[in-house]
């Protein structure tokens, strides 16, 4: 498929209204994909609100930053996707259609449901190596099936250790708070990762998350790092709209220290998942995924200036 054929014609409805993806360094895809979910569908339309949200990001500098994605990246639409399929088929075709992007372009992927990162790691994989992986949620996503079924959107964590795709020594997850089984719950801790759960960062500043900030980046080091943001890593009171909520979450605030001080290390890619506007309250939800999305783009321009 052709670079060409992602582009959008409606300025309106691309990322920070920025231009169609050519040869910027950056690029935007969105995954309208959600049928692994458990709870609550509607993430496929994440992408398009999360775009719309993005708008009243067009002008500006980021603050710490001093600098916009503007210039530098390209909204390539969103990917073809056939939502009626068996799951690896629709993996197949995310994961077939993210290389190429990725061979060209540092990728941000907009979902869609979780189950979308499995195949993008698969890609990063092929491209730079076995992957540290930095992973906000509220869920740990190791658990061995869904309900029975052998992978979803709650099983690709452990799937991605298992295949090899990232070193479990080098993948952190932050914001863990759901109930779970302690073998799935503390399954990237048991391999060696690091885990930092909501519990943990109750009533933490942006000084305070420091100490926590200071072991991720001894511990990624300069390996090649995937970010994945799973949106209900923040509390419902700052997230409502995303399909499995679960109170005594992170702060947005929190979560934005977290983006902002780990700019320095070898990212390579990253995805914002799990926004469902169905569930949304008065655009909460995707302004703060828009606002991540910019944050971590800001973060990796900065170092390109």
């Amino acid at each position: 498929m052709a670079m060409g054929e992602f582009a959008y014609a409606n300025n309106s409805n691309r990322f920070l209204a920025t231009e169609p993806l050519h040869e910027q360094p950056f690029a935007l895809m969105g995954i309208p994909f959600d049928g692994a979910v458990t709870n609550r569908p509607g993430a496929r339309f994440g992408p398009q609100e999360i775009r719309r949200a993005s708008l009243m990001l067009c002008d500006g500098l980021h603050s710490l930053f001093g600098v916009t994605p503007l210039g530098f990246l390209g909204d390539g639409h969103d990917m073809r996707l056939p939502n009626a399929s068996p799951l690896a088929e629709v993996r197949a075709q995310i994961q077939a259609q993210a290389a190429p992007l990725m061979a060209k372009h540092h990728c941000v992927f907009l979902g869609g449901d979780h189950s979308v990162t499995l195949p993008l790691l698969r890609a990063a994989r092929a491209q730079f190596g076995e992957l540290a992986l930095v992973h906000f949620e509220a869920h740990c996503d190791t658990w061995t099936d869904h309900f029975g079924e052998p992978s979803g959107h709650g099983t690709w964590t452990y799937e991605a250790i298992r295949e090899g795709l990232v070193s479990s020594a080098h993948t952190v997850q932050i914001g863990l708070r759901s109930s779970g089984e302690r073998a799935a719950r503390e399954y990237v801790q048991d391999l060696g990762g690091l885990i930092f759960t909501a519990r943990q960062m109750r009533g933490l500043d942006g000084a305070g998350l420091q100490p926590l900030i200071a072991q991720i980046l001894e511990r990624v080091g300069d390996r090649p790092c995937y970010l994945t943001l799973d949106i209900d890593c923040m509390d419902p009171a700052f997230a409502p709209g995303t399909g499995t909520p679960e109170p005594g979450g992170m702060t947005s605030s929190q979560v934005l220290t977290f983006l902002e001080s780990l700019a320095p290390l070898n990212m390579v890619g990253m995805d914002c998942v799990e926004v469902a506007p169905a569930y949304d309250h008065a655009e909460l939800t995707s302004n703060a995924a828009a606002t991540v999305v910019w944050t971590y783009l800001c973060g990796q321009v900065a170092k390109l200036t």
